[in-house]
């Protein structure tokens, strides 16, 4: 079973902060981790593997500072990585980043492909289906829990608002996956000392075949202008008492803000 989990590295948004006279995101400084939702995937990978054999090879776009998050990954039971870096991949939105990872892919070759359900720098849950439907393959997301794995064949349950889905798939297949999936494990002393030793595998444009003008910037139909954080909001109130006493302020409170 060949596993690919796609990864990403993020800057740790409890450290983030916003440049006032540019409105862009302040990198310098900041600490960057693997996307949380991506270590689900990586566990899932490596269960995957564990439980009817394979490999797992992780996969990343980004620049070369990238490759510590891919040797974190290989700590945590990931067999070998795959960087996907060069200039020409600067400035891609989710159109062009989907199409760089399954070119990359399908150089690679997968029976199975794993990703969270989205990345917390960007939120926008586009990455996945979109290397999906570029692959032409099905794809699956939001699963909770991966219920049977055979040749050519899985069965999981997606999460829905009120309970969820069981859908069954043939391979291969693209799974984004939530944090109710497993818990991801940390990495092992005998995991650090292979990725300490592991060769990061370097992958340009040429490498896999991209069509240049459907990459970076040139290849993004969509940009972000700005960034900017919500007024902080002053008009609050706190009550205090017992809680009794609270709850009658607040219902007072709330029958004043209807009468206006």
């Amino acid at each position: 079973m060949d596993i690919i989990v796609c990864i990403k590295q993020v800057p740790d948004t409890s450290e983030v902060k916003i440049n006032p006279e540019t409105n862009t995101l302040i990198r310098e400084g900041v600490k960057s981790i693997i996307n949380p939702y991506d270590l689900h995937a990586l566990e899932a990978g490596v269960q995957i593997k564990e439980a009817v054999g394979g490999r797992v090879t992780v996969l990343s776009m980004g620049p070369p500072q990238a490759e510590e998050a891919l040797r974190e990954a290989i700590s945590r039971g990931a067999d070998e990585a795959v960087l996907l870096t060069d200039r020409a991949f600067a400035g891609s939105d989710t159109l062009a980043t989907s199409y760089t990872l399954a070119r990359a892919i399908d150089h690679i070759g997968a029976d199975i492909i794993l990703c969270g359900k989205q990345a917390i720098d960007g939120d926008t849950a586009q990455v996945g289906p979109e290397t999906a439907e570029f692959l032409n393959i099905p794809h699956i997301s939001y699963v909770r829990k991966i219920e049977e794995i055979r040749d050519g064949y899985i069965r999981v349950e997606r999460l829905m608002e009120e309970g969820y889905d069981v859908v069954e798939s043939s391979t291969p297949v693209l799974l984004t996956v939530v944090k109710e999936l497993n818990e991801p494990r940390l990495p092992s002393l005998k995991g650090k000392m292979a990725a300490k030793k592991a060769q990061i595998k370097r992958l340009g444009p040429s490498d896999i075949g991209a069509d240049e003008a459907r990459i970076g910037l040139r290849g993004s139909p969509t940009q972000v202008k700005n960034i900017f954080a919500p007024e902080a909001k002053t008009d609050r109130r706190i009550f205090t008492g017992t809680p009794e006493e609270q709850v009658d302020a607040l219902i007072q409170e709330l029958r004043g803000i209807r009468c206006i």
